[in-house]
């Protein structure tokens, strides 16, 4: 095996037994790492929601203590067990229990499972596959789900909820590069240019998608993504066309589903769960060669935001505080 560096940096959130919940940078070596057959110098990981609750006190994410967090990270291969994966390959890896139950991205090395190793797709950077990231792969997750359930370009209007964070812009923007007519929903004004610039053809305000209604509304949307929860999901419900597919993500606002059961018995709808986490692995990496081709979310570089390990504090906090405008990229080492 290659020689490693005899310490390296980290992002760490711990909670010592008797003590404060803590974060922040230390310094590791790479006996501190958990067993795995790949080695991975990170170069680049990703600020998600799930990160911004592991470096919280209450956020109950983290399931084991210290722990770097990070739920999706790429870079190349320094040390490997597998011979799919020698040293020198371009990898990414995301989900699974990487960030939260075991370290993740925001450390300078990681060792991973090969099985949960993806290959970095042609054309694209480690940079590039960390502005897609978590947030974008869910994004895909749900573009690829409401397709396969029979979504086609010109069936209607598809409606996007919490469009201007990471996941919801990304699905604003594969959408309309695949030829849908896309709605975008956000509370924030100021992100109207950019989800036009991304594609979207019409943008509803917050308001629009949380005031209550009747149990069916006007059915008006041939699908929808869903990133943000309790606030909007009974909305979208009520608001589908008989046979449409909402793609739910997220809960944001709250886990809690206050609905009926009239959209599904009554319109035929479909609530599709999107757990990104936990997708095998060879689905995982055809969905990601799909984000390098067809499914690529095209002009979404203005909305990407650089920190490092050492500035990485505030977005973490900002995410959660749904403060988020686009992405944020983590420049770990390189």
């Amino acid at each position: 095996m290659p020689d490693l560096p005899a310490s390296f940096r980290a992002y760490v959130v711990d909670k010592p037994d008797g003590a404060a919940f803590m974060r922040g940078l230390r310094t590791l070596t790479p006996a501190h790492l958990p067993p795995g057959e790949v080695t991975v110098q990170v170069e680049w990981s990703g600020v998600n929601f799930k990160d911004g609750l592991a470096a919280r006190a209450d956020g109950r994410v983290a399931r084991s203590y210290p722990l770097i967090p990070g739920i999706d990270l790429a870079g190349t291969v320094v040390a490997s067990e597998d011979d799919a994966f020698p040293v020198g390959t371009g990898v990414l890896a995301n989900g699974y229990e990487i960030g939260t139950a075991r370290h993740g991205g925001y450390g300078e090395l990681a060792r991973i499972p090969s099985g949960w190793v993806v290959p970095l797709p042609a054309g694209l950077t480690a940079r590039d596959a960390m502005a897609i990231g978590t947030a974008g792969f869910t994004a895909a997750m749900s573009v690829q789900a409401l397709e396969e359930r029979g979504l086609r370009p010109g069936d209607g209007p598809v409606l996007v909820t919490g469009a201007s964070g990471g996941v919801g812009s990304t699905a604003v923007a594969i959408l309309a590069s695949r030829g849908h007519e896309v709605w975008a929903a956000t509370g924030k004004a100021d992100q109207a240019g950019r989800l036009t610039d991304l594609g979207a053809a019409g943008i509803l305000t917050r308001e629009a998608v949380t005031a209550p209604g009747r149990h069916l509304d006007s059915a008006r949307w041939a699908g929808a993504v869903d990133t943000v929860g309790a606030a909007t999901l009974p909305y979208v419900l009520r608001t589908l066309r008989v046979d449409a597919a909402v793609a739910s993500s997220g809960n944001a606002s709250g886990a809690e589903l206050v609905t009926t059961v009239f959209p599904f018995i009554l319109r035929g709808v479909a609530l599709l769960g999107m757990d990104s986490a936990n997708m095998a692995i060879g689905p995982r990496r055809a969905l990601w060669n799909r984000l390098a081709t067809d499914l690529a979310p095209h002009g979404m570089d203005a909305g990407i935001a650089e920190v490092t390990l050492d500035t990485l504090d505030p977005a973490l906090d900002a995410i959660v505080a749904g403060q988020a405008r686009g992405r944020w990229v983590v420049r770990v080492s390189g």
